[in-house]
């Protein structure tokens, strides 16, 4: 094949598949077929919520544990993962994850109550928790810079498909065979990506020897850890004047206080460890990154617009089935517009990246994003089914402006060799502010649709007021995600080629 010019600027660019390997190409794919599955698996739990409330006999605050959960463990163990995937080869990091991943949807099928289901989110989140840096970190290795925005721009077609099916596929099984046949539907699509994988899939990228720090792997643990699960109590406690009632609330008190505590000093600890640790290239987690500004600044965006985002997406079928009183199928099929939009935004929003950078895109897509989630707000239980659809589909079309340009440019503002720790914190700080996100929304929500039932208000009305109360919060929050899409930009294509700092 003839050499072509790959400037941006060239008539005729080169796509970013053909400047990949056959075996390149293959790695890539197969990754995000990986991705697919463990996404598909995610987005099925936000509509089977309501129906597990009922069917295990559960509050809300118990049920969302089941997506906190599954968002905490990744958060715990993304951090490890910067460094296994510079330890060990991307054939067994793969194998690894999705051998897990399979495991805890086999749990989660067989599981008799609540509590095994727990578990099986936990491990399902372990083997995800691999693959997404896994997928990330190669892209970044093997994909030419003016090329990623493009890939990016596919790679969200291939993700936008599980939000997608997920909802409404969810809904669809919910309402004919029960929620655990959820799991029983994802259980052989993971085994096939697991024995395809297993056969296909090449190592990519060099390895390093350094041993892991398990002193850091502690404080990672105990950090994100406490930070989310005392977020998670918030709202947890009762509103009932009895004296049992009171003292279980100043025990939920203690319990919150202390979760925070401990969270924030371990993580000021874990940061102290790595920084030390850096001197001989043997942290967990380089913090090297944050040496760059448009990292940092990109992480601080990508945290804000996933608190919002992941609080709203599980608020949602909360409120379509308990409020508007909707069957699980309706509601999925609800979702399916914005995620579909979503996807298919994908290739146009990495092209204009490519072209114009990140500015045209994530100004008005934080602006569009906080504008829905305003009008969000306005939800009661005499909304009309068509608002609440045009709302979803305009804020995942902000959403894909936003992310899509912030993951790019985030990764592409590291050097090289940092791709692994970049793209682990990429992902911890997502599922941080996720967990976050959904822990302080779902609280806000419980606890005010609490106190309106106390006063005698009718439970459909006092679960509206409970959810217009988080989603002010969100949109509150969002305002922020406007200010900082201003100074995000697109680092220079030739990033790659400069020395490495140490």
């Amino acid at each position: 094949m003839a050499a072509m010019d790959t400037t941006p600027d060239a008539g005729s660019i080169r796509t970013a598949e053909s400047a990949l390997t056959a075996e390149q190409a293959r790695v890539i794919w197969l990754l995000l077929g990986a991705a697919f599955v463990a996404i598909l698996n995610e987005t099925t739990m936000g509509v089977a919520i309501p129906d597990l409330i009922t069917t295990l006999g559960i509050t809300a605050l118990a049920a969302q544990w089941l997506t906190t959960s599954f968002m905490l463990t990744m958060a715990v163990v993304i951090p490890i993962t910067g460094f296994l995937i510079r330890r060990y080869s991307t054939r067994p990091m793969f194998i690894a994850a999705m051998s897990l991943f399979s495991l805890g949807t086999l749990i989660a099928f067989l599981a008799p109550g609540f509590e095994m289901l727990l578990v099986a989110r936990v491990v399902q989140a372990s083997g995800t928790a691999i693959m997404m840096p896994l997928l990330m970190t190669t892209l970044m290795t093997v994909v030419p810079a003016q090329s990623r925005g493009r890939m990016m721009g596919r790679v969200s077609i291939v993700i936008a498909l599980a939000p997608a099916i997920g909802p409404s596929l969810s809904g669809l099984i919910i309402q004919t065979a029960g929620w655990r046949w959820i799991f029983g539907m994802i259980l052989p699509i993971a085994l096939v990506a697991l024995v395809v994988g297993a056969m296909w899939i090449r190592n990519i990228g060099e390895k390093s020897h350094a041993r892991i720090d398990i002193p850091s792997v502690i404080l990672s643990a105990f950090g994100f850890g406490g930070v989310v699960y005392g977020l998670s109590l918030i709202g947890g406690g009762s509103h009932d004047t009895s004296a049992a009632a009171l003292a279980t609330n100043a025990e939920i008190d203690r319990s919150l206080t202390i979760s925070l505590v401990v969270g924030v000093v371990s993580l000021a600890l874990f940061a102290w460890r790595q920084i030390r640790l850096q001197a001989t290239d043997s942290a967990l987690l380089d913090l090297r990154v944050f040496k760059s500004t448009n990292f940092s600044l990109s992480i601080a965006q990508m945290m804000l617009m996933s608190m919002v985002f992941f609080g709203a997406i599980t608020l949602l079928p909360l409120y379509l089935q308990q409020v508007l009183l909707l069957e699980p199928l309706d509601a999925g099929l609800i979702l399916l517009p914005g995620a579909l939009a979503m996807g298919f935004a994908g290739p146009v929003i990495g092209r204009i990246y490519d072209r114009w950078g990140t500015r045209v895109l994530i100004v008005p897509g934080s602006i569009l994003t906080s504008g829905m989630l305003w009008a969000s707000t306005t939800y009661d239980e005499n909304t009309a089914v068509w608002v609440v659809v045009a709302v979803q589909t305009l804020l995942s079309v902000g959403l894909a402006l936003s992310f899509t340009p912030l993951f790019t440019a985030s990764l592409a503002s590291v050097r090289p060799r940092f791709y692994s720790y970049g793209s682990a914190i990429v992902s911890t700080a997502q599922q941080v502010a996720g967990a976050a996100g959904i822990a302080l929304m779902i609280g806000i929500m419980s606890s005010v649709s609490a106190m309106q039932t106390h006063s005698g208000t009718a439970a459909v009305t006092a679960e509206a007021a409970g959810i217009h109360a988080a989603y002010l919060v969100g949109a509150i929050i969002s305002l922020l995600t406007i200010v900082g899409a201003f100074f995000i930009r697109k680092p220079a294509d030739d990033l790659d080629a400069a020395p490495v700092a140490h």
